[in-house]
């Protein structure tokens, strides 16, 4: 399933792929273990280029950009703007540094400007504890997890107000950009993040999905600052929205050009329920849970390690979107809330007979 049908070669090899006649999927590298690469779409129009995402500021991503945007006669003088699927690190921060260099407009999401807020404060050392994610790992009852990366930062992992710089352009509602003959719907899709959105290419059948579609895994929910309400809801309500679309290829931010949009929402949103359902057999088999109690129940990535196998960020991540599901339980009215100095504990509903 690695093998994208645009290269015939595993995704994540270097090179301009042509997915589409003037669209070319370029993956930059990622300096972490689970995910090899991030798709970086190249658009061509009249007056440029349109990146959809722009990879993650570190030199390599840059310069293997760099090198691909040459093999296609093309450079970063060319880029007109670039069209951010997302804050997270990996699609925003080589754009907004590219973009402040180079003259592109950079567009984002309006929901995402709380979370720019924070990470602006947390650069400066405005932020108490340090860590923005702290509040919500310690309502998973994942104080511990909260605590070893608050102690694991370092003053080279604060923010660099150059690698968040606000955008040129927020991103309201639905919108649409007309790149040369192509016309592309921006279509909020909240969820992943407070501020996601895909790009929809219609006429030609293809969809920009950032990390709301991922085509082999299923994107993180919960990992977002300000912590949000019921984002799991929010994610599968996206879904819906996508789904209602024509059926489009998916050109996944992660992970190989997949064919249909429609198969793999339909995937994504029955793998939620399953897991919905996990996690309120997990509340009945205990009077009081918290998250992380709950995600000691659960396997976890597609080999369903347990929790304790997980490293230190991987086991914050588990604990935040085991919130996140049983959130969307108490929305459900199958489950109940209580805060706790150890965090928020859950109860399941006892349905009468």
């Amino acid at each position: 399933m690695a093998i994208s049908p645009d290269s015939g070669e595993h995704w994540a090899n270097e090179g301009a792929w042509e997915v589409a006649p003037g669209i070319h999927r370029i993956p930059l590298p990622l300096p972490m273990d689970g995910l090899k690469a991030i798709n970086v779409y190249v658009v061509q129009g009249d007056d440029g280029l349109t990146l959809i995402d722009g990879g993650w500021a570190i030199p390599v991503a840059r310069e293997l950009l760099d090198k691909c945007l040459r093999s296609i006669g093309s450079g970063f003088g060319d880029i007109k703007r670039f069209l951010v699927t997302h804050i997270h690190r990996d699609h925003f921060t080589l754009a907004t540094v590219l973009g402040h260099e180079y003259g592109a407009d950079v567009a984002l999401g309006l929901p995402e400007k709380p979370g720019l807020d924070l990470l602006h404060a947390a650069g400066r050392g405005e932020l108490e504890g340090g860590n923005p994610f702290s509040a919500v790992l310690r309502s998973a009852g994942a104080g511990a997890v909260a605590d070893a990366w608050d102690l694991g930062r370092r003053v080279e992992d604060l923010p660099d107000p150059i690698d968040w710089a606000y955008p040129d352009i927020w991103l309201e509602g639905d919108m649409t950009f007309d790149i040369g003959s192509r016309s592309i719907d921006a279509v909020h899709t909240p969820g992943h993040t407070p501020g996601h959105y895909v790009y929809a290419d219609q006429a030609d059948g293809l969809l920009f999905a950032g990390d709301h579609v991922l085509p082999t895994i299923t994107p993180s929910i919960g990992f977002t600052i300000p912590p949000e309400p019921d984002p799991l809801g929010h994610f599968m309500r996206s879904l819906t929205r996508v789904r209602a679309l024509p059926d489009l290829r998916i050109l996944p931010a992660h992970g190989p050009v997949a064919p249909s949009s429609h198969a793999r929402v339909d995937e994504l949103l029955t793998h939620h329920e399953h897991r919905l359902v996990q996690c309120l057999a997990s509340l009945s088999s205990r009077d009081g849970s918290t998250s992380v109690a709950v995600a000691g129940d659960l396997g976890w990535t597609r080999h369903e390690r347990s929790y304790e196998e997980l490293d230190l960020f991987n086991k914050g991540m588990a604990a935040m979107e085991t919130k996140a599901h049983l959130d969307l339980l108490v929305v459900r009215g199958q489950a109940t809330e209580t805060a706790t100095d150890e965090g928020v504990v859950y109860r399941a509903v006892e349905v009468s007979s």
